[in-house]
């Protein structure tokens, strides 16, 4: 089954340094038919002007996990870390016992980014943050992983998060087509461009939700960006 959630659709707040677009219930958006999907429970499609940001705030037990579609945002936070995180790249934090960071644009353009929360499946634990820079590459027979919490993947180039949970991403060119299996619910975005999924088509800003189904076609009517976030449906959440 698969749930399409228009971006014209989604909640919506324009802050001038931000305009901002949620996918579920979050700040000046309150919807209590969307406060999550599992162990998903926030997804916002930001554009960040340049200059501006997120000034140092608090997070605590909670996945944070940022993919940058178009500029860079720049990390620093109260362990000590600190790095630019550029378009087409993943950085992730674990909020654990509490960690106080800041999230800025410093660069000449506007920065669009999805920002997206996921619940743990252990409160408490050390916080951290990481990045990593990703082949710009289209893609080939399958959508590469970015993020996982599964010991199995750990041998392969991608970050870690608290949860049984997947995040892929990747460029599909015009015309290309691949099938993707599921291990569990999914969330679809589409970065850039339009897909058809199953049948259905979904174009820039989008969003899908998809349960019930162990695999989905995905193919591209034009190049398309997508990133599909694969979570538990909530057997395993610490609220």
């Amino acid at each position: 089954m698969i749930t399409h959630y228009p971006y014209k659709k989604l909640g919506h707040h324009d802050y001038n340094w931000l305009d901002a677009r949620y996918h579920f219930s979050f700040s000046e958006y309150q919807n209590p038919d969307r406060i999550d999907f599992g162990a998903l429970r926030v997804i916002n499609d930001d554009i960040i002007k340049a200059g501006a940001g997120f000034d140092t705030h608090p997070h605590k037990d909670m996945e944070i996990i940022t993919y940058v579609r178009k500029g860079a945002i720049t990390h620093r936070d109260s362990k000590g870390n600190s790095g630019r995180t550029e378009a087409g790249d993943v950085q992730v934090m674990s909020a654990g016992t509490g960690i106080y960071h800041s999230e800025f644009n410093l660069e000449s353009e506007d920065t669009n980014l999805f920002q997206i929360w996921i619940y743990p499946r252990e409160k408490s634990v050390e916080p951290r943050w990481d990045s990593r820079r990703f082949p710009k590459e289209k893609a080939g027979k399958s959508l590469p992983l970015l993020v996982s919490g599964f010991d199995e993947d750990q041998a392969g180039d991608v970050l870690y998060i608290h949860q049984d949970a997947r995040i892929y991403g990747g460029t599909l060119k015009a015309g290309q087509e691949i099938n993707h299996a599921l291990a569990d619910q999914a969330y679809l975005l589409i970065s850039e461009g339009k897909i058809d999924i199953d049948g259905l088509v979904l174009t820039k800003g989008d969003g899908a939700e998809i349960t019930q189904q162990e695999s989905i076609t995905l193919k591209a009517l034009e190049t398309s960006e997508v990133v599909i976030i694969e979570v538990p449906s909530g057997s395993n959440i610490r609220n």
